[in-house]
């Protein structure tokens, strides 16, 4: 049952399928392996932007399918992916449900079709099972308007910022070179007042190693997020991230681990950092919740602006057609993206590793680093994460202070 209902296949020069397309999901059904139903929907409601950062996954790295799509996400496919989210979490036995309004930059599909969004989301949801919504935005255009939306419809809102404004303008600029840092912060100081607080999601910084990681994370962390989360530029081993040698130096895990020391190092704690988190609860044996580390199975799936449905769409920065399946919410159920090949290599744990990660005693908290990281032409995704010795030192590290504190609460003999 190796099914290949990709668009394209990665560029393996003699034409043959890579992996995951040659897994064989009808020898995993029968060895016992069940599929994870998908909790959460990332709806692609609005496909351009209003900024032009030079690191996008979306518009400036192999995938360009945006360019064929719809600008916005129309009243027909909401209505028909809604339906579909609904079956699929009822013929699941769900209790509940997460929704995220995605783009592009999805504030500009504007207020009343957000508010159209969100309210055919819920209207098409058995009314015991929950659903959770929330908007992952650049903020530029986060005013009351949308605030008032988002506080009308119970809408967390998620914001992406770089850090201070040098660190945030060196890539997160408009179309003209203008820096979007004061407009930003803006939408963040509004999102974090008293009245808008309780909508507060956190905020999302790609890691760039000219900027300084303990300014970046102190300049972040005054914004009283809930959550911070820093996000390793998306690159593999035929394109690396940038200043990613092909050595065993550690760049971004020396960066990591000074962001680490300085959030850890507080007596009091100031807000979650999800991946030092997931790090430090795979280390004390607990199960992972994203998708950077560990091996829990990964229940996203994506509604694209023209009802396509899709895998997580950071593969867009490995080929063209990475994310891509023929299924649509027109005809087809998200149970039937659950068999195909390339979702189901994200659900199977171990046995998606590969014979290095398999091998290494850190497999169970690294779990191979986020999937994306992994490819390789000729071997698709069947590798170690291209920040593999990264990943390394930061695991390592973390393992090391939280280790030693442990050690410091045992009684003295």
């Amino acid at each position: 049952m190796a099914s290949n209902q990709h668009d394209e296949h990665g560029p393996d020069a003699g034409g043959r399928p890579e992996w995951p397309d040659t897994l064989d999901v009808r020898s995993l059904l029968e060895e016992g392996w069940r599929p994870t139903p998908f909790r959460e929907f990332v709806l692609k409601v609005h496909s351009r932007c209003n900024l032009a950062c030079d690191y996008c996954y979306m518009y400036e790295m192999a995938d360009q399918g945006w360019r064929a799509q719809p600008r916005r996400m129309s009243r027909q496919v909401v209505d028909l992916a809604a339906r579909r989210i609904a079956e699929h979490a009822r013929d699941n036995l769900l209790r509940e449900v997460d929704v995220v309004l995605h783009g592009g930059e999805p504030l500009l599909a504007g207020v009343e079709h957000l508010r159209y969004v969100a309210t055919a989301v819920r209207e098409a949801m058995p009314p015991d099972i929950a659903v959770t919504l929330q908007v992952q935005t650049n903020g530029v255009l986060l005013d009351p308007r949308f605030l008032d939306l988002f506080d009308e419809l119970d809408i967390t809102v998620g914001v992406s910022v770089d850090g201070d404004e040098e660190g945030h303008d060196r890539h997160r600029l408009r179309a003209n070179g203008k820096g979007s840092y004061g407009e930003v912060a803006a939408g963040i100081e509004r999102l974090a007042s008293p009245r808008y607080r309780h909508l507060f999601g956190g905020l999302l910084a790609t890691v760039d190693l000219d900027n300084d990681p303990v300014r970046t994370y102190e300049s972040l962390v005054a914004f009283g997020p809930p959550t911070i989360d820093f996000l390793l530029p998306h690159g593999n081993w035929d394109a690396p991230p940038p200043g990613r040698p092909p050595d065993g130096t550690t760049p971004y895990g020396d960066w990591l681990i000074k962001a680490f020391d300085r959030w850890y190092g507080e007596p009091v704690r100031e807000t979650r950092v999800r991946l030092f988190g997931e790090a430090i609860r795979l280390l004390l044996g607990r199960p992972s919740y994203g998708e950077a580390l560990g091996l829990a199975p990964v229940s996203l799936v994506v509604v694209e602006t023209n009802g396509r449905i899709e895998q997580v769409d950071t593969l867009k920065s490995a080929f063209q057609g990475a994310a891509g399946t023929v299924l649509h919410v027109a005809r087809d159920p998200f149970d039937t993206a659950l068999m195909l090949p390339p979702i189901a290599a994200r659900q199977i744990g171990p046995r998606a590793l590969s014979p290095r990660c398999s091998s290494c005693h850190l497999r169970r908290v690294c779990g191979g680093g986020h999937y994306v990281h992994r490819y390789r032409s000729g071997s698709g995704f069947l590798n170690p994460s291209v920040y593999c010795a990264d990943l390394t030192r930061l695991i390592t590290h973390v393992h090391d202070v939280v280790a030693a504190d442990v050690a410091g609460l045992r009684p003295s003999p």
